[in-house]
């Protein structure tokens, strides 16, 4: 596949899957696009892994695939080329060219084996430990393509990880429990009295409201700390955190949502948001 064709592929992926992202990289310079999509889409398919196998094992395997690939950067065993993955092949493109850290994805990789399975999510800390690994590391390597890398930018990308992350969990709700995960963690769940075998049964009650409130002020609480240190932060660097607009809105409307029928968000309004937020505090002077 041709880097035009390659570039045009995780486009496409990533409009369809991850628009929010696909959104806010409109309005970040031409020439640190491409790598903005790369990162999108290896994150997108990084973290449906779970949405293409029935079982942990062929999971795994796509996800060991990746570590491989990151690592060896050629060829991966019986696996065939990464040249031949047009995602791969552009991620390797961006790290290269931004001095990407490959451990970064490695424990980004790490994390998402937890998606395979079906093991609750032990308590809170362990919940904001996966954001961190994940969301906060994808926004902590898009300053790092608009040329910042601060340990300022790094605790800015924690917090607005964790109230992505957050707010993903609770929009995911009804996917998971489809699938009897829960992404609920037991310590907030337990102080809440939470029924997992209800929440699996997509039932809603008072128990469960009360934890997913607990869950909205949490990201609430992450959300504001980002966009008071963003205030701050590079001018360079703030649109790395573009997206946090549109989950601020979403977080909103979680408010007033049934658990199980959360707020779903068009593309035109996610565009709308996005470039309001792109000439507008704190993303802009």
């Amino acid at each position: 596949m041709s880097a035009t064709s390659a570039e045009a592929f995780c486009t496409d992926l990533v409009r369809a899957q991850d628009f929010r992202t696909y959104a806010a990289s409109l309005f970040v310079p031409p020439e640190s696009r491409r790598a903005w999509i790369a990162l999108a889409a290896f994150n997108a398919e990084v973290a449906h892994v779970r949405d293409h196998v029935s079982q942990p094992l062929p999971g795994e395997i796509r996800l060991q695939w990746w570590r491989d690939a990151l690592t060896d950067g050629s060829q991966t065993a019986d696996h065939g080329a990464v040249e031949g993955n047009p995602v791969a092949a552009e991620l390797l493109r961006a790290m290269a060219l931004y001095d990407l850290p490959v451990e970064a994805f490695a424990r980004l990789i790490d994390a998402h084996v937890f998606d395979v399975y079906d093991d609750p999510m032990p308590d809170m800390a362990a919940l904001e430990a996966h954001c961190r690994d994940t969301a906060a590391a994808m926004y902590a390597l898009r300053a790092k393509v608009l040329g910042v890398n601060s340990p300022e930018t790094a605790r800015l990308a924690e917090h607005a990880g964790i109230a992505e992350g957050l707010v993903d969990v609770m929009l995911a709700l009804p996917r998971h429990a489809a699938r009897r995960q829960l992404y609920l963690p037991a310590d907030l769940t337990n102080l809440h009295a939470v029924v997992a075998e209800e929440v699996f049964l997509h039932q809603v009650s008072a128990p469960l409201k009360s934890a997913l409130a607990h869950l909205r002020r949490e990201a609430r609480a992450q959300l504001d700390q980002a966009l008071a240190m963003l205030a701050d932060a590079p001018m360079a660097a703030r649109l790395a955190f573009l997206p946090l607009a549109v989950i601020g809105k979403i977080l909103t409307r979680l408010e007033t949502s049934e658990p199980f029928a959360p707020p779903s968000s068009s593309r035109l309004g996610v565009l709308w948001t996005t470039w309001r937020a792109s000439s507008a505090k704190p993303f802009r002077g």
